[in-house]
């Protein structure tokens, strides 16, 4: 809290119009409560001009925040296949404090190299099944044979400590997530710089047939065409990955400062 100069003309016009509104109520009322003298305001104690100042607007001053903290988001990441979603996500989570990520169940085997709870939760088939009948889960689809989906109580759990949630899922996915919680949750949409620059990613994989290469390909013009659907759009240009991580963030931290915050309930 800094002093008052002489050149806060208007904080003055304001103090002067306190007391005259003082003298006015006072005198219409018959009150005998006398007016506070306000001390010089470039000579008084700090102190001493803080409590004049309350006595004279009748009430302390709040410490209460203007604006309250703000709530934890839960951002949904989606777009075609190649466009960089996992390195965005994995960057987001080294730079940024409280975020989630959220671990998906999934009813398939563990392949080599991966860790229950990291990679996935790994149950059985009949497990997961249970989860659905108990609605444990936020959404969950069946992929080539086998369970996926996202469980609530992980995400409850996280923003209870006020962690941001951060849920990557495929477009279909997005749209089951829009319909079962609307406007409440933040939807990016991730692509790349071009069609072109996608299938170059794609042919560099080298982890697809021709066939399956062809699928993706085709796939993703679809997937594209749903990019109006989403809040926002972020281009993960080739090389480009902390300009992606950084534009996420500044998402982020718009809709926290929105006046409106997004209240979600899981």
């Amino acid at each position: 809290m800094r002093l008052l100069h002489k050149s806060d003309s208007s904080v003055i016009r304001f103090l002067d119009s306190v007391a005259l509104w003082q003298n006015l109520i006072q005198s219409m009322s018959g009150s005998s409560r006398p007016v506070v003298s306000i001390p010089d305001v470039d000579k008084a104690n700090k102190v001493e001009l803080y409590r004049a100042l309350e006595s004279s607007l009748g009430s302390p001053f709040s410490s209460q925040p203007f604006v309250p903290n703000a709530s934890p988001l839960i951002i949904v990441i989606s777009g075609p296949s190649g466009v960089g979603k996992d390195a965005v996500i994995k960057r987001l989570r080294e730079v940024r404090t409280n975020i989630h990520f959220v671990v998906t169940a999934t009813s398939r085997g563990m392949r080599p190299g991966e860790i229950d709870g990291k990679d996935y939760f790994f149950v059985s088939k009949e497990r997961f099944l249970s989860m659905i009948e108990r609605g444990e889960l936020l959404e969950y689809a069946l992929v080539y044979g086998d369970y996926k989906g996202i469980p609530k109580q992980q995400i409850r759990d996280y923003m209870a400590q006020g962690c941001d949630i951060v849920l990557r899922v495929d477009i279909q996915g997005a749209e089951t997530l829009r319909k079962i919680l609307g406007n409440s949750v933040v939807f990016v949409f991730l692509v790349a710089e071009s069609e072109s620059a996608l299938v170059q990613r794609l042919i560099d994989r080298k982890t697809e047939t021709k066939e399956s290469l062809l699928v993706r390909i085709a796939t993703a013009r679809e997937e594209v065409k749903h990019v109006k659907r989403f809040d926002y759009v972020v281009v993960n240009a080739e090389g480009e990955l902390e300009n992606s991580v950084k534009l996420v963030e500044s998402i982020i931290d718009a809709e926290k400062a929105k006046v409106q915050q997004r209240r979600v309930i899981i």
